[in-house]
């Protein structure tokens, strides 16, 4: 069996996706198997990916499914992976060459036997510098611990296990922008990951990407970004301050998802409470920017 699963949610992406797939024949490090998660695209990746599957360079399963978003493609991958570690790298971006034997070899020389929950290294820029910058430390840190010395995107690779003995993210009709980060952050309230200065993918941001357009997101999915909300809300780890943002956007959220007992399905009501004013405040400025 494969050491790693490196997954791919896609949607209407085939003409970035062969970019993702070219990396992963260039890799220099075999032990991996490419899942492909189709949220239903409408373009030509199912007949683009399945010729992949013929020419039989790498090992790639394909599973197509209903259109939901990005987090129920990371639902639909971790219920099938079958590795003990996994990576999702996006259908608009793609892995340095030694990127896979990177991640194994982390993985076997340093980590097994730590009880980690996985490695995170390195996005770096289409020019070829690291998103954020390098990270100011490496060694064994939760992800709460890295925001305190490094700033951007990073890319996470985790334990197979204990993704799936999560419960899997809830779904909120006609909500198709709830971060999978989700996921990250429950596993990161028990265990840390082994942190280290090297590029594990080249990151291309597109215009209709999850992190375009946030404020909109705001509005459209203002279920998933309350239950996000209540996740960070209810980490114990977060300074006050922290907590008191969060409710800002929790009761701003709940305005526009009607969900008027927020204050009874919130971790922290007291919190929450003091931050209904700034909280209406700021649902009127995102009814301003999306007007």
């Amino acid at each position: 069996m494969k050491t790693l699963t490196v997954f791919t949610p896609t949607y209407n992406r085939a003409h970035t996706l062969a970019r993702t797939y070219k990396s992963l024949c260039n890799q220099t490090c075999n032990d991996f198997e490419w899942l492909v998660i189709d949220d239903g695209s409408v373009d030509n990746t199912e007949e683009l990916v399945k010729g992949w599957i013929v020419e039989g360079r790498i090992s790639i399963r394909y599973i197509k499914k209903e259109n939901g978003g990005l987090h129920t493609g990371y639902t639909m991958a971790i219920a099938n992976m079958e590795t003990e570690l996994n990576v999702c790298i996006d259908s608009d971006d793609f892995m340095p060459d030694n990127g896979v034997e990177i991640i194994v070899t982390t993985w076997k020389n340093e980590c097994r036997g730590k009880n980690l929950a996985g490695i995170i290294g390195l996005d770096y820029l289409l020019d070829g510098t690291p998103n954020g910058g390098m990270f100011a430390n490496e060694g064994i840190y939760h992800i709460y611990e890295i925001r305190g010395f490094h700033r951007g995107d990073d890319k996470k690779v985790c334990r197979t296990d204990l993704l799936k003995a999560l419960k899997p993210m809830p779904v909120f009709e006609g909500e198709k922008n709830f971060n999978p980060i989700y996921y990250y952050i429950q596993v990161d309230a028990q265990y840390k990951f082994q942190v280290i200065n090297k590029n594990l993918c080249f990151i291309d941001y597109q215009p209709d990407g999850m992190s375009a357009g946030i404020f909109r997101q705001f509005r459209d999915s203002p279920h998933s970004f309350a239950q996000l909300r209540r996740l960070y809300m209810s980490m114990n780890y977060e300074k006050w301050t922290t907590h008191f943002r969060n409710s800002i956007h929790y009761v701003s959220s709940c305005i526009f998802g009607k969900e008027w007992d927020f204050l009874k399905t919130s971790p922290r009501p007291f919190t929450t409470l003091l931050a209904i004013p700034l909280g209406i405040l700021l649902n009127i400025y995102i009814c301003y920017k999306t007007r």
